[in-house]
């Protein structure tokens, strides 16, 4: 039997021999997705906190790439809102433009924490 063979019985949900396995392996190569930081954490708080939930998801890959999504436009439009406040605007002092450029960012950084990642 050769390598399609062998799919097409693993896809039709057929048994497959110790032999046949080890070539269905060779053939068929693991997919590694790579999720960026938020879905990274989603990921690790479900396996952590709620196993559950990450049981009943049906697609894992596209819902932790959705939250990373998800977040880039949540940090957008927050960025955006929070730049016209006058307690974030820039002063010209370079410290003082650090610091509130820093509370702006935790102020994101929290709400997307709490908004998409730790949620149950």
């Amino acid at each position: 039997m050769n390598a399609k063979e062998i799919i097409a019985k693993a896809d039709r949900g057929e048994g497959l021999t110790v032999e046949e396995i080890k070539v269905y392996q060779q053939a068929v190569k693991p997919v590694k997705h790579v999720y960026g930081k938020y879905g990274t954490l989603a990921l690790k708080y479900m396996e952590e906190h709620n196993v559950g939930k990450l049981w009943v998801i049906e697609n894992l890959p596209e819902y932790l790439h959705g939250i990373d999504r998800q977040a880039d436009e949540l940090y957008d439009s927050m960025y955006a809102r929070l730049s016209k406040d006058e307690r974030y605007k820039r002063t010209g002092d370079f410290m003082e433009d650090y610091r509130r450029q820093t509370e702006v960012k935790q102020l994101i950084e929290e709400e997307i924490l709490n908004e998409l990642v730790y949620v149950d």
